[in-house]
């Protein structure tokens, strides 16, 4: 399937991803942007937003239900994950292409019994009506495309309106790509560290070397975060797992 996304003046696809019976890439400018396992939505294929999902069994472990927040809708995989590995979760993604939601669900609909509400809007612009602040268990920002970020999703200011909604022991989780050098990466883990009480980094053990392009999560309490998260998420992978803890990633920000 394939749709010219106006506002974005670029086509979307919708293709197998010729692996997996049942996967399917999303595809917007002829750039992979998300992957989706249509039979098994509870299997991420990409490694980052794995972590991420992690990060979601850590904060309701034993399939409790969460309120989650999307910043940044995609093909809705992690909401599709959260859908069905904690049944009764309710979710809201934002998506800042008008006619992206509609064209994905189309093609890929959401698993039977998930509640995800869809808001078409810049996603610093629709903050203040999509939960109720201190009410949300996860907060994920999952937009940036390097160094062409929009400025005001990178601000301090900004992180600290995404920890308002975030309940006591709730978590905010930040996908950031980067290059060589991990300049960009080392700013936004200042400015998020700015909003928030304990901030970590998971990441492939090689990313950490600041030697390569790909991703790193911030992940970030408006409370420290439990050590026994360490071991949970070094032992969950994906492998080479790499795990900074607050300690760490000053460490780590301090050289770039």
């Amino acid at each position: 399937m394939r749709r010219f996304l106006k506002d974005a003046g670029v086509h979307a696809e919708i293709a197998p991803d010729g692996f997996t019976e049942g996967g399917w890439v999303l595809s917007i400018g002829g750039a992979e942007q998300s992957h989706v396992d249509l039979a098994h939505p509870e299997e991420i294929f990409y490694e980052y937003l794995r972590r991420i999902g992690h990060v979601a069994d850590a904060v309701a472990p034993e399939g409790r239900p969460v309120a989650a927040v999307h910043l940044g809708a995609g093909a809705l995989t992690l909401a599709r994950y959260v859908a069905v590995t904690r049944p009764g979760s309710v979710q809201v993604a934002v998506e800042l292409e008008r006619e992206l939601p509609a064209f994905v669900l189309e093609a890929l609909p959401l698993p039977a019994g998930a509640d995800v509400r869809v808001v078409v809007d810049d996603a610093r612009a629709a903050l203040p009506g999509l939960v109720p602040p201190g009410s949300a268990d996860l907060v994920v920002l999952d937009v940036f495309a390097g160094r062409d970020a929009p400025a005001h999703l990178t601000e301090p200011s900004f992180y600290a309106e995404a920890a308002a909604l975030l309940r006591p022991g709730g978590v905010l989780a930040v996908n950031v790509g980067d290059d060589p050098g991990l300049a960009f990466f080392a700013a936004q883990a200042r400015a998020v560290r700015a909003a928030l009480a304990d901030v970590w980094c998971l990441a492939d053990r090689g990313m950490l070397t600041g030697r390569y392009p790909g991703n790193l999560v911030l992940v970030g309490g408006t409370r420290p975060l439990p050590r026994e998260w360490a071991e949970h998420f070094a032992a969950a992978g994906p492998h080479p797992a790499g795990v900074l803890d607050g300690l760490g990633l000053e460490e780590l920000i301090a050289r770039r």
